[in-house]
């Protein structure tokens, strides 16, 4: 049906509207694909991760191992500050669904690269869920170390200083991998501690055994003033 305003128009107005009607069309449809393609093509950009406190960063043309490595050696040798709300900075080079089959399918070859026969080194596994309680970490743990095994039977666990560790983070239904080096020396990837001074780190080790010192010194006494007042009773 045509509107009033439509059937007042002459022909030659009408076709001169229609025309200028496609032409806004198709320029707006070119901004929405050009919009679209930027957004695509941005460096990084933020996705929902689906859990509290949880920020997901999508790269392009970047290796996430590489870019967080920089980022942790560059703090733990100027030992500046530089966030006051990141905790922990993981990359995650490769995502699965967070179920035992897919994810022993999946690391099969992601785990190549690393523990491939002649490839080989030491290596720990550390596990964190979120939001999923369906998934067992021992049975994780004990099965993707077998499949690291597998692949070449001189990769041995080292759970003080490996020169590997599997970062394996379930999110709902989704498991994120990376390998990352230097996991102990860059205190787990945590941005705020690996800034400490070993001297800040030695103190604060100190002043926690002091803590349990003194705890467990008033524990004793607390016991001896029991058993005095026990004998003063008798």
């Amino acid at each position: 049906k045509f509107s009033d305003h439509e059937e007042r128009l002459s022909g030659s107005d009408r076709e001169e509207e229609d025309e200028d009607d496609v032409e806004a069309a198709l320029k707006k449809e070119v901004g929405q694909i050009r919009a679209s393609t930027e957004q695509k093509l941005r460096r990084f950009q933020s996705v929902e991760s689906g859990a509290n406190n949880v920020v997901f960063i999508r790269t392009q043309g970047i290796e996430p191992e590489n870019l967080v490595h920089h980022i942790l050696k560059d703090m733990h040798t100027t030992k500046k500050k530089k966030t006051r709300v990141i905790l922990r900075m993981l990359p995650i080079s490769g995502t699965c669904k967070a179920f035992m089959e897919d994810m022993k399918k999946y690391t099969e070859t992601f785990f190549e690269p690393w523990f491939k026969a002649p490839n080989k080194g030491t290596f720990q596994i550390v596990y964190k869920a979120r939001n999923n309680s369906h998934m067992s970490r021992e049975e994780v743990i004990k099965e993707l170390a077998g499949i690291v095994g597998s692949l070449n039977p001189e990769n041995k666990v080292d759970l003080n200083n490996p020169q590997y560790t599997v970062v394996v983070e379930i999110i709902k239904t989704v498991c994120c991998l990376s390998v990352v080096r230097d996991y102990v020396l860059f205190r787990k990837y945590n941005l705020q501690e690996v800034v400490k001074s070993n001297k800040e780190d030695a103190q604060q080790k100190s002043s926690l055994t002091e803590e349990q010192n003194s705890e467990v010194i008033k524990a004793e006494t607390e016991e001896e003033e029991k058993k005095s007042s026990k004998e003063e009773v008798k």
